[in-house]
């Protein structure tokens, strides 16, 4: 009887190069995470820094240059410096010097690299669109360690432009500089993902449950946009008003105690509506006493939410007679936040796991 002999798999030569071959990348997988960024310092350039490079974005400002430019250098940048310096100043992390946004990320790339847990074949890292560290450096670096497949995760679960879109485009202007650029895969918004939705879920019933009051009402509240950029064809009002369903739905709150707003909004023009500065003020005015705030939009804390919402809003609360006030933290790098990167990052690198 003939036995069939094992075929021989066939395995690259990587052991015996040529003494000056150049160096060649080994097959390991990157996943990067991008976040927005937070500025060097507090500092008065510090800040000017950093807001020139988000605020010269054409992503995030749409206007003309000859009309915006003169805008932004001669009086933004002269006036609006100090002052973010000192909103950052009340949220800063004084023991590492850097924003909380930057410390939280780089706590969810340490723990999803625990969870992913094969360190050999995968490397997880960060990066800030703007500031640091940035894109560019950390892209290479994961070239340094040998991958020439990256995910790229942009950690903004509602897609738009001026965020996820900016992001990738980082990403793309350092692999236009590369002559063997790394495979890339890009993840898409995840604002329906279900595991996102029951990570938030599960995050609200917990801080929820620690409240000593029982809120009237809660509202969702998402960074704004200008109108303009939604009537231009940007999903993002649909993905947050869809987040916002499910996970009203998820908890079984009722319809009628549960508000979806946008905050943060940025010069004259119309932004997203309802705003959440005056749906705050008006719910106070008109005898709520309770009041419960969380940003599903926002995968980890910053000035956005600890100053301007658990700031800012509590005192329009609080000032018009409300009594019992909360902010409800973000996902952060909770047990139930990296959960729901990792299905995430589990999905898109099918194919290459």
């Amino acid at each position: 009887m003939n036995e069939t002999k094992p075929t021989a798999v066939l395995q690259p030569d990587i052991d015996h190069r040529p003494a000056d071959h150049p160096k060649a990348r080994s097959g390991r997988i990157g996943v990067l995470l991008l976040n927005l960024g937070t500025p060097d310092g507090t500092d008065y350039w510090s800040m000017r820094r950093y807001l020139k490079e988000f605020l010269s974005d054409e992503r995030v400002i749409e206007l003309p240059r000859w009309k915006w430019w003169p805008i932004l250098n001669l009086i933004i940048l002269t006036v609006r410096p100090g002052r973010k310096g000192k909103d950052y100043q009340t949220i800063w992390n004084n023991e590492r010097d850097e924003g909380p946004l930057k410390t939280i990320t780089r706590s969810q790339a340490e723990k999803l690299a625990a969870a992913l847990g094969d360190p050999e074949r995968i490397e997880v890292d960060f990066a800030m669109r703007y500031a640091n560290p940035t894109t560019d450096s950390r892209i290479r670096a994961l070239l340094e360690k040998g991958c020439d497949r990256i995910l790229l995760l942009p950690l903004y679960p509602q897609y738009a432009a001026p965020t996820t879109a900016t992001a990738a485009d980082q990403a793309f202007r350092t692999l236009m500089k590369m002559r063997w650029q790394p495979a890339v895969r890009v993840a898409p918004s995840y604002h329906d993902d279900p595991a996102y939705i029951e990570a938030l879920a599960t995050s609200m019933r917990r801080d929820l449950a620690k409240l000593d009051f029982t809120p009237e009402v809660i509202i969702a509240t998402f960074h704004g946009m200008p109108q303009a950029y939604l009537e231009a064809g940007d999903p993002y009002y649909c993905h947050c008003q869809k987040t916002s369903r499910l996970l009203r739905a998820a908890l079984g709150w009722p319809e009628d105690k549960w508000l979806t707003t946008y905050q943060s909004r940025f010069g004259n023009d119309p932004w997203l509506q309802p705003y959440t500065d005056e749906t705050v003020k008006r719910l106070a005015a008109e005898g709520v006493k309770r009041l419960a705030l969380v940003a599903p939009g926002f995968s980890a804390d910053c000035l956005e939410t600890l100053e301007e919402l658990d700031g800012e809003n509590r005192h329009y609360f609080e000032d018009g007679g409300g009594e019992k006030f909360a902010y409800l933290p973000a996902l952060n790098d909770s047990d139930e936040g990296i959960r729901a990167i990792e299905a995430v990052v589990r999905r898109e690198l099918s194919g290459w796991l």
